[in-house]
């Protein structure tokens, strides 16, 4: 008997799965999406990072101890006391610049590392020169060009982009010819090695150095080392691989952010699972009855169910990976490592894919669908047997305390007040989901509060209602006139629970809709904002693209100078812009000279700006760095000092007179804090007249312009290219964009990152509707004999759709309202939290109502439509027969 039990149950679960191909399909697509999305973005973010990991510790080589410079460079003077040291057994001299090489007239962003190559190859062997003549085919070439101080050698993807066998890089708007002479090995973004002593003179950074590697001898301490040498506070000691540590601390949060979007999909998919299984149990309610009265016990049914839910978690995670994979290997081809945040451009990894990963996200899938798949499977064991044989189903579910749902929804609302941990905000992402599963959870409770009012008829309708009843043909009348809508309304007041149970998926689904269409709206305002107060000018004219090449492309005075006095120009405002290591832990920060005159008007402030107290000078800190610096408003900054005392000595060239790096330490204080959304590791803003006072660099890196009322935009770009052929000889250096232009492809790239917000919410939905569609289907099956009866009490097949319908609009109506209000919570934790704790910038709450007023009205059709079209399988001529299985 048990064998043949067993048997029964294999094949009753496998026929389950297999005979509702499609049904069941839409629930394996559910996990699948969710995971695929899940690993792809894993995949993507794991090999762009290990690229770029290889390419830092190809460049950086492996000494014991880097000296890095806090600001630029530092006096090579410092070499010498290195490099003598009784304790250091090679030390490798490197200056680093950004600039741009041209050739074959693409303009291409090219790192330049100058080396010694008598020291570099002991320390970092892939920056070796290797110049042509050292081939077989030439081993009577010059092998002393690498000594040249007009050789360069690129790496791989330098040779890619820079065909040919010359090129120019770029020093201010001049540009100096090279010669190809070799190439080396370092993997990642192009690069190009020259000797140290030419990087010097070609970028007139005469005794200057960027780091010192370093390799002790046997048995010497790093850090005992560094603290005995004394080093300036201008150099700051860093351990190898920093550098690839500090963009994975950077991004970490990044990536965590886009991997919990991706995993969007997976919990609204545990609840297709949820939707779908329960359809199948109320469709075989008989049969596991009937499997009950055999001797299935009600663990048995549970166990039998769970484990149809697994198997659905198992196949759509199975497909899952394998789509994650295959979208994560077309990312990086087309799209290479950067998914939008900026954190490896230039990097084009290959896919590394990761076993234990795989495992990590299909259990996930599988977790998901076996959460879905719990209480159908408790239904399944709860059934009553004797009365589910009878069609009688089971027995109500009795009222439930909405207190624990309270009770979540205050723990998430603490949740959110809590701090972020390691750079993530971890907390606020379990209080998204308390506050979710609270909401969902009180939907009972939600029903019962509205319908209850709405249900109950005042005594003037039923009384009238009874004399219409009495009337000729009043019963059909008096049914389509004022009963169905009453019916509708009661009957989901009636069954609350299972009302909760249809849309909540539509709960989930359109509340974390409404949170991102939220959270965009107002990151979009805010940029749109911000963008009108950074760019107040018609024109601008740069060269740098980015900050790590300012230094190298920059505009000098005279040219700034001359544009001012062209025709069409009313006024001009230049800006300068470096970066500064403060920290070894973190990425630099850009520090920004520009005209302050206005503090309220140049800056995006958060706040007043504060009164700078006499003989100290105000600078304005972006809101990361209040975060990452404690840099906080009224505080002295007292980093600032020790940097400022660098650039001076590194700026003497640039200086009138050498008595500025002689000049005592400034004090900073800062004085307000403002809004920065284009460099999210930290900027500092001080007064341009200040920065060039205390450094002596007028160096200029933008220019705003002002035109006068009638001129013409085309003319004055004219002829500022024309002024930079002229003086330079190369107009190509300079790039210019309109404020239209700029915030045209600004808000572009914008709508372009958060593009997979939208298909996810669409994605999310979708799953939600399909739930409500699956929901329904149970309950119309269960509910034959009811409609047979209304159909035997004269309702018509139409009539009856309508209480279909109309229960349907019930349940999304009310499922659109708790979406949009736990939506609205949720979107409140996303912008004051979120963002915040992983991004550091706030935005100004923004709910476009409109938007979720559509999005909400499209729901409630939706749902209405799909509970008519179950309905219509379950009103006809099989409802009217099913009446008699009683008889």
């Amino acid at each position: 008997m048990i064998p043949t039990l067993l048997a029964l149950l294999k094949t009753f679960s496998w026929r389950e799965l297999t005979h509702h191909p499609w049904r069941n399909a839409a629930a394996v697509v559910a996990v699948m999406l969710g995971v695929a999305l899940a690993f792809s973005t894993h995949l993507i973010n794991a090999s762009a990072l290990s690229e770029f990991s290889q390419a830092v510790r190809a460049v950086n080589g492996q000494p014991d101890l880097e000296l890095r410079a806090v600001q630029g460079s530092f006096d090579e003077s410092i070499y010498a006391a290195v490099a003598t040291d009784a304790s250091v057994l090679l030390a490798s001299p490197v200056l680093e610049v950004g600039t741009y090489a041209i050739a074959g007239g693409q303009r291409v962003a090219l790192r330049v590392v100058g080396v010694d190559a008598l020291s570099v190859a002991g320390v970092s062997p892939s920056l070796m020169p290797q110049p042509s003549g050292t081939e077989p085919s030439n081993r009577n070439d010059d092998r002393f060009s690498l000594f040249s101080p007009n050789a360069v050698f690129l790496n791989a993807a330098a040779h890619q982009a820079l065909p040919g066998t010359t090129l120019q890089l770029q020093n201010g708007l001049t540009l100096q010819s090279v010669t190809v002479a070799g190439r080396v090995s370092t993997p990642g973004a192009a690069l190009a090695v020259m000797d140290i002593g030419a990087v010097q003179d070609l970028f007139g950074k005469g005794g200057q150095l960027s780091r010192i590697d370093v390799k002790l001898k046997p048995g010497v301490n790093a850090k005992d080392w560094a603290a005995r040498l004394d080093l300036p506070a201008t150099i700051t000691t860093t351990a190898p691989g920093d550098d690839a540590q500090r963009v994975s601390n950077l991004s970490r949060a990044y990536r965590v952010n886009l991997t919990v979007l991706a995993l969007v999909a997976l919990f609204t998919g545990a609840f297709l699972v949820f939707s779908v299984l329960s359809l199948s149990v109320a469709k075989r309610a008989q049969q596991l009855a009937l499997l009950g009265v055999l001797g299935l016990t009600g663990r048995e049914r549970l166990g039998l169910v769970l484990a149809e839910s697994l198997l659905l978690g198992l196949a759509g995670s199975a497909l899952g990976v394998a789509l994650g994979t295959g979208l994560a290997a077309l990312a990086l081809r087309l799209l290479g490592g950067d998914l939008g945040g900026g954190y490896f451009a230039g990097v084009a990894p290959a896919l590394q894919f990761d076993g234990w990963a795989a495992l990590i996200y299909g259990a996930l899938g599988v977790a998901a669908a076996g959460v879905g798949g719990w209480w159908p499977a408790r239904a399944a064991q709860q059934l009553p047997p004797a009365q589910t044989l009878k069609g009688l189903g089971a027995a109500p579910a009795g009222r439930k305390s909405h207190r624990i749902s309270i009770m979540l929804i205050a723990a998430g609302a603490a949740a959110a007040l809590a701090p972020p941990v390691f750079g993530i905000p971890l907390a606020a992402y379990l209080s998204v989901a308390l506050l979710l599963i609270g909401g969902i959870t009180a939907l009972p409770w939600a029903v019962s509060l509205v319908y209850d009012r709405l249900g109950k008829p005042s005594p003037a309708q039923s009384g009238d209602a009874a004399d219409k009843a009495s009337q000729p043909h009043g019963l059909r009348r008096l049914v389509a006139n004022n009963l169905l809508p009453m019916l509708a309304v009661e009957r989901a007041r009636r069954v609350r629970e299972s009302a909760a149970v249809a849309v909540s998926g539509v709960v989930a689904s359109l509340s974390l809709a409404v949170a991102l269409t939220v959270m965009v709206a107002s990151f979009r305002e805010s940029v749109t904002q911000w963008l009108d107060v950074v760019l107040p000018a018609d024109l601008y004219v740069r060269t740098a693209l980015s900050t790590s090449a300012a230094d190298t492309a920059y505009f000098p005075p005279r040219f700034v100078a001359n544009l001012a006095q062209l025709p069409g120009v009313a006024r001009v405002s230049s800006l300068r812009s470096t970066q500064l290591l403060l920290d070894a832990s973190q990425p630099a920060v850009a520090l920004i000279a520009r005209n302050l005159d206005d503090p309220s008007k140049a800056l995006p402030l958060v706040g007043n700006p504060l009164t700078v107290p006499p003989g100290q000078i105000g600078v304005y800190v972006s809101e990361a760095m209040v975060d990452l610096y404690d840099a906080r408003p009224g505080s002295t900054f007292a980093a600032l000092s020790k940097v400022f005392k660098a650039m001076a000595r590194a700026n003497i060239a640039y200086a009138a007179t050498e008595t500025i790096a002689n000049q005592p330490e400034t004090q900073f204080f800062v004085a307000g804090v403002w809004r920065d959304y284009a460099r999210q590791f930290g900027s500092i803003a001080i007064a341009q007249r200040d920065f060039e006072r205390l450094t002596g660099d007028q160096r200029v890196n933008d220019v705003a312009v002002w035109l006068q009322p009638a001129a013409s935009e085309a003319a004055v770009q004219t002829a500022i290219r024309a002024l930079a052929e002229q003086q330079s000889g190369a107009a190509g250096l300079v790039e210019l964009a309109s404020v239209r232009q700029i915030r045209a492809t600004s808000l572009k790239i914008f709508d372009r990152s958060f593009a997979v917000t939208y298909w996810l919410q669409g994605v999310a939905i979708a799953i939600g509707l399909f739930g409500v569609a699956a929901s329904f289907s149970a309950q119309v099956l269960a509910r034959r004999k009811e409609f047979g009866l209304l159909a035997h009490l004269g309702l018509t097949r139409r009539q009856i759709l309508t209480v279909v319908a109309g229960e349907g609009a019930a349940w999304t109506v009310m499922g659109a309202l708790a979406g949009c209000a736990l939506g609205l919570c949720v979107s409140v934790v996303l912008v004051d939290v979120v963002n915040p704790q992983s991004f550091h910038w706030t935005m100004d709450l923004r709910v476009p109502w409109d938007r979720l007023a559509a999005l909400s009205g499209a729901v409630v059709l939706a749902g209405t439509a799909t509970a008519w079209l179950a309905g219509r399988a379950a009103a006809g001529r099989d409802a009217v027969l099913a009446v008699k299985e009683d008889w």
